[in-house]
């Protein structure tokens, strides 16, 4: 079979099209089950594309991460059988076939890598020499299976392609120059490119972008999708495709082309037409270096970084917005709070999935009103990409320059088929969204500073710091804490402490327990925090007023505790009793900041 290394010396590689777009599959059945009940349709789709014009084919085999995965029964006949199936159409003509592999879902108990590895490995034992991995939003795993299989076949050929939108950012908030920088760093991955998603002139603008000596490859759709009632059509014509990719082969930006989703065999001989006008070369030019310049930094900390970072103990306090869309009573009891000696507010985006007056405008007009530094809440839950990148735009040019990156309460419903959730990604991945946005040449001037949430009330207190300590490595610089209500929470913080550096700031949790009821109920319905049994047996039989003082004289006692291994102190105001907040500041200024 073809040498793809030595190809690519003399002139560009050119791929095949969709295969899961043209072949005509019955309705709810897999593309990839044709290979074992369709020989026959899957191998005549291979020679269309060959007789196209192709040079390399992919294996009918995308969905296979997503099948071992899940344990499917089969999944290694369907490899074997698409294997077969592609080698037998590209003996004809000396075409290259590559082992496709579509994105792996990554969880705990089946990471990415684990099933890549086993795919590939898969397709190792069957010969194949040539592998691509398509269509990912994120590199988790990948380099593992990319190692693997360079260890099982040295000469093996790895292209890596990522689907990212036509700002550059896959579905899972990665920006697409940081993935290919990744990939050509890693000395192991022999190609990387971008496909699906984008169409031919979006694309286009993306791969000009992108630099390396890698070899680079683009495969976009041939438009974008028409929805009908019955399919998902693609529209774009072969000639205006075929015209877009040629200019970026004859630019010398990209070595490796080819289609995704609604390309066929007629946008494949159109390229095909196009490519064979280039001149032959001796060798391909490589592209430009990716910069190992340092970016500027931009002056970027406002009143409270600059204490947090000095090293200052600071305090935030949290003040739900309204449920109304009256917020005068709102910005005086933020008014009042900035006066006590609040370094920061906070606001919770929807509470236990409960709407109220939007988090992040609410952060804005206080900003703007009063002067006071805020920290908006932002929950992966009922915002996409494009939503989340919009509202963060619009928060740094308010001069917000905090954020709280949380996954968010889901919405109870009994309709769960009419009533659904949006989660596309995680907290630590909006972290790392978010922290991607800035940069040169990106959104935002300057970085925006993203905390995160820490369980001092975890059962499994261990997990809850391994996962703080992915929230550090994806962007966050620190965590504002669950109440500290307990003996074990205090040793939790100093194992936190201990474990995530001082790097890593940290401000604990204070609630003040203001009742006996108000203590049971955040015992059994709140979820992240524990109220020892002593504490709630102290409010029985107390007036508001009595537990009042009760509440003050506890979350007093707790701040001693917590502040000698926290950065800071993070008040959440019960009932929005601002009036309550403002003694507690008083005595904590008083009581216990004055020691440090």
């Amino acid at each position: 079979m073809m040498n793809i290394r030595e190809l690519l010396q003399t002139r560009p590689l050119l791929f095949d099209g969709a295969m899961g777009t043209y072949y005509k599959a019955a309705p709810g059945v897999e593309c990839e089950q044709a290979n074992l009940t369709d020989p026959a349709g899957v191998l005549a789709v291979h020679r269309e594309y060959l007789a196209a014009g192709a040079d390399a084919v992919k294996t009918n085999t995308f969905s296979l991460p997503r099948l071992a995965a899940a344990h499917a029964p089969g999944w290694e006949q369907l490899a074997q059988a698409g294997w077969q199936l592609a080698v037998q159409a590209a003996e004809e003509t000396g075409a290259a076939v590559f082992a496709d592999l579509g994105p792996a879902p990554d969880t705990e108990a089946v990471p990415a890598g684990q099933v890549y590895t086993a795919v590939a490995k898969q397709f190792a034992a069957l010969g194949a020499r040539n592998f691509l991995f398509e269509t990912l939003s994120s590199d988790a795993g990948l380099l593992d299976a990319v190692g693997a299989i360079k260890a099982e076949v040295p000469d093996a050929f790895v292209l890596v392609s990522f689907a990212v939108l036509p700002d550059g950012y896959t579905r899972e908030g990665m920006y697409c120059k940081d993935l290919a920088r990744r990939m050509q760093e890693s000395g192991i991955v022999d190609a990387v490119g971008l496909n699906c998603v984008s169409a031919p002139g979006a694309m286009r603008t993306l791969a000009k972008q992108l630099g390396g000596t890698l070899p680079l490859s683009v495969m976009p759709n041939a438009g974008y999708p028409i929805v009908t009632r019955t399919q998902v059509k693609y529209q774009g014509r072969p000639e205006y495709f075929a015209r877009e990719l040629g200019r970026l082969a004859a630019e010398g930006t990209v070595q490796i082309l080819g289609g995704c989703c609604g390309t066929t065999p007629a946008h494949i001989a159109a390229l095909r037409a196009e490519l064979d006008r280039l001149p032959v070369v001796k060798k391909t030019a490589p592209a430009e270096e990716f910069s190992t310049v340092k970016k500027q930094t931009v002056e970027n900390e406002d009143a409270f970084l600059r204490k947090l970072n000095a090293g200052e103990k600071v305090i935030a306090i949290e003040l739900d917005s309204p449920r109304t869309a009256d917020l005068t009573g709102y910005l005086e009891g933020a008014k009042k709070l900035q006066a006590a000696g609040a370094d920061l507010l906070t606001i919770a985006d929807c509470p236990i999935a409960q709407a109220r007056m939007d988090s992040s405008l609410v952060a804005c007009r206080v900003h703007r009103e009063l002067g006071l530094c805020t920290l908006p809440h932002m929950t992966c839950r009922d915002r996409n990409l494009n939503a989340t990148k919009a509202l963060l735009l619009g928060l740094y040019a308010e001069g917000v320059r905090e954020v709280l990156a949380i996954t968010g309460d889901p919405i109870p419903t009994a309709e769960r088929d009419e009533v659904k959730n949006v989660y596309q990604f995680n907290s630590r991945k909006l972290a790392q969204y978010i922290v991607s946005l800035a940069g040169e040449g990106r959104e935002m001037p300057g970085p925006m500073t993203v905390f995160g949430a820490l369980n001092l009330n975890a059962r499994n207190f261990d997990v809850e710091l391994r996962r703080a300590k992915e929230k550090l490595e994806n962007g966050m610089s620190g965590f504002l804490t669950q109440p500290v209500l307990s003996a074990q929470a205090v040793e939790n913080l100093k194992k936190s402490r201990k474990t995530l550096g001082a790097d890593a700031k940290i401000l604990a949790g204070i609630m003040p327990v203001v009742s006996q009821r108000n203590a049971i109920f955040m015992e059994n319905e709140i979820n992240g925090i524990h109220v020892e049994d002593w504490i709630i047996e102290k409010f029985a039989g107390l007036d508001r007023a009595q537990g009042e003082e009760l509440g003050l004289a506890i979350s007093l006692e707790m701040a001693k505790a917590a502040l000698p291994y926290a950065d800071g102190l993070y008040l959440m105001t019960p009932f929005n009793r601002v009036a309550l907040m403002e003694r507690l500041i008083g005595r904590l200024k008083q009581e216990v900041l004055g020691a440090y």
